[in-house]
Parts: structure tokens; C-alpha cells; sequence
């Protein structure tokens, strides 16, 4: 694929589905950072760093946020329940290592 094709299909989907599906973008954004920032504040308070779980966690938040302008996206639920299963799974990794 060609990058003026790219950009093309990009255009399309920020101009038409993903617009329908999660509001405005910059509203979106700012629910996201909202709760990004949450999570990487406590990181550091209790990690010093970010880890493999914040990103799940922020990862889940990010569906979340989406979730919020239309309840109805099937997707979203499932990819919350796939993000919250992998930073459980997590949790054995890091202490077997």
C-alpha cells in the first residue's frame, strides 16, 4: 500500500466511522488522558515506574473512554475483558519471571 492510500484510508476512517463510533476526537483525547494520568500518577507513587499492568489498565481505560460515547460497541466490552485478562495474567509472570 502506497502512503497516499494510507493516508487516504486514514482520512476516511477519522472523518467518518471512527468519528460516529467515538465522538470528537479532541473530547476523547482528553477523557483518555484523564484517566491515563491517574493511573501513571499512582504508578510512580507506588511503582516508581510504569509497568506491564499500568499499560493494561490504561489500555482498559482507553475502551472505557471510547465506551462512554456509545455503549453499544460490542468490541470495546470484549477488548475491556481481553486487557483486564492479560494484566491478571501478568501477575504470574512477574513473580515466576
Amino acid at each position: 500500500m502506497k502512503r497516499d492510500e494510507i493516508l487516504k484510508q486514514a482520512e476516511n476512517l477519522i472523518n467518518g466511522d471512527r468519528a460516529k463510533d467515538y465522538g470528537d476526537a479532541f473530547d476523547n483525547f482528553g477523557r483518555i488522558a484523564a484517566g491515563w494520568n491517574a493511573i501513571i500518577q499512582e504508578a510512580m507513587k507506588t511503582h516508581g515506574h510504569v509497568n506491564e499492568q499500568h499499560i493494561a489498565l490504561m489500555m482498559d481505560w482507553l475502551k472505557t473512554a471510547r465506551l462512554l460515547n456509545d455503549l453499544n460497541k460490542a468490541d470495546s466490552w470484549v477488548d475491556k475483558c481481553g486487557y483486564s485478562a492479560l494484566g491478571g495474567e501478568f501477575i504470574e509472570r512477574k513473580t515466576n519471571g
